[in-house]
């Protein structure tokens, strides 16, 4: 299989610069692969699993929100908050998700109903990818 450069990056720096064979990450309308020689590509990314295939191995992390380009055949994901499966912490994930839903129902506004549905789904998303790594 064809491969093509891939450079993840996040506000904490850089987790990701190489040559992968394809990465499948979650955009606001679903998941969508990206391979060699994809065509010129911009869109927003949602909460969701990312799947880098580098050497036939596939490895997965939790990828929140963000932006997905592919420029003259370079894909580049900038990323709000990227984890890699093995660098959850699986404990901490669930505490979240519980304080998530504590906020929710202690909420008081939609600012605060947004919010608390906002730390769900990452804590989910977390707790998803840690649990099937």
């Amino acid at each position: 299989m064809q491969s093509f450069n891939l450079k993840i990056t996040t506000p904490n720096g850089e987790k990701f610069d190489g040559t992968c064979e394809s990465v499948i990450v979650r955009t606001l309308q679903g998941d969508v692969a990206i391979l060699a020689r994809h065509t010129d590509y911009v869109t927003a990314l949602s909460a969701g699993k990312c799947t880098v295939t580098v050497g036939g191995e596939k490895r997965t992390a939790a990828c929140i929100g963000g932006v997905l380009s592919v420029i003259k055949g370079n894909a580049t994901i900038l990323a709000s908050s990227f984890e890699w499966s093995d660098e959850i912490d699986l404990e901490r994930a669930k505490e979240a998700l519980e304080k998530g839903k504590s906020r929710l129902a202690a909420a008081h506004d939609s600012k605060e109903v947004d919010l608390a549905k906002l730390r769900i789904m990452r804590a989910l998303t977390r707790i998803n990818v840690a649990e099937k790594k």
